[in-house]
């Protein structure tokens, strides 16, 4: 006897097409188009949420460093400092202080400054 395959093809590409609603053009409406762009999609996916966590360290620590110039000091400078007196602030949590609550970071980089000054 042999097999018949509609039902699961069908099935196939009901799936295929599900994630490739949205696409432009013939992207997200011709099967041949849609079996390459979504295998693409996906890899693109899984990379790109990898990448996006260097993206927005990257962005941490040039709002940290522009803070910090302010203040009169260097990023690496800070850093070393935060370090030195026992901090424990990440750079998301740094750079959240630096853009919404100015008098805080003030505070913890004059308190940096006095530290490494005394020693």
């Amino acid at each position: 006897m042999r097999v018949k395959t509609a039902a699961y093809t069908r099935k196939r590409k009901k799936d295929f097409f599900k994630l490739a609603k949205g696409y432009y053009g013939k992207l997200g409406s011709a099967w041949r188009m849609v079996k390459q762009q979504v295998p693409r999609s996906l890899a693109y996916m899984y990379r790109d949420r990898r990448d996006k966590k260097n993206v927005f360290r990257r962005l941490w620590i040039s709002r940290i460093n522009s803070a910090v110039r302010e203040f009169g000091m260097k990023y690496n400078e800070f850093i070393h400092g935060l370090k030195k007196s026992n901090i424990l602030l990440d750079r998301k949590m740094l750079a959240y202080l630096a853009v919404e609550d100015q008098p805080t970071f003030k505070y913890i980089v004059d308190y940096i400054k006095n530290s490494l000054n005394n020693t």
